[in-house]
């Protein structure tokens, strides 16, 4: 797989969640020290979070601290409790288009702004029988990486 048009650079972002994000901002910010940076809250995606943060400049990686604004709809942030993994991709679109010619299967919604303003995707968590490359149960994001964080890691290597 020499032909690789993109880089996976490092963690962006780890989403936990649960029922009641107070109770994981007792952990993740009172007790571990995080800081937080932000909140969001999206209908559509049916969820409210916090973003906390550790580290500092380009490389601080971000703990988003779910929980559902509907415990019943769909999605259900609240499962599994480690929602997701969040990836910087240095060349976003290069990577779709290259890894959906390899079979990975992409949830639905494309590229399109995440909840910190990069763009953002998902790779599905399950593979089908047309697409068959999934996350093996674990949603994966891919957020393109800004300058800033591509020029950090470059020096870094």
């Amino acid at each position: 797989m020499n032909d690789r048009p993109f880089k996976v650079l490092g963690i962006q972002q780890i989403a936990v969640s649960g029922l009641d994000k107070a109770r994981l901002r007792s952990l993740w910010v009172d007790t571990l020290g995080l800081e937080l940076s932000g909140t969001y809250q999206s209908e559509r995606e049916n969820v409210d979070e916090d973003i906390a943060v550790l580290g500092a400049g380009p490389l601080k990686v971000e703990v988003d601290l779910m929980q559902p604004l509907d415990p019943d709809a769909k999605p259900r942030v609240q499962t599994p409790p480690l929602n997701h993994v969040g990836l910087w991709i240095d060349d976003l679109p290069a990577a779709v288009e290259w890894l959906s010619s390899q079979g990975v299967r992409f949830a639905p919604g494309g590229i399109r702004k995440g909840a910190s303003g990069f763009d953002i995707c998902f790779i599905h968590p399950k593979a089908s029988d047309e697409l068959p490359i999934g996350g093996e149960g674990v949603l994966i994001e891919l957020v393109q990486a800004p300058p800033e964080v591509r020029e950090a890691f470059e020096r870094l290597t």
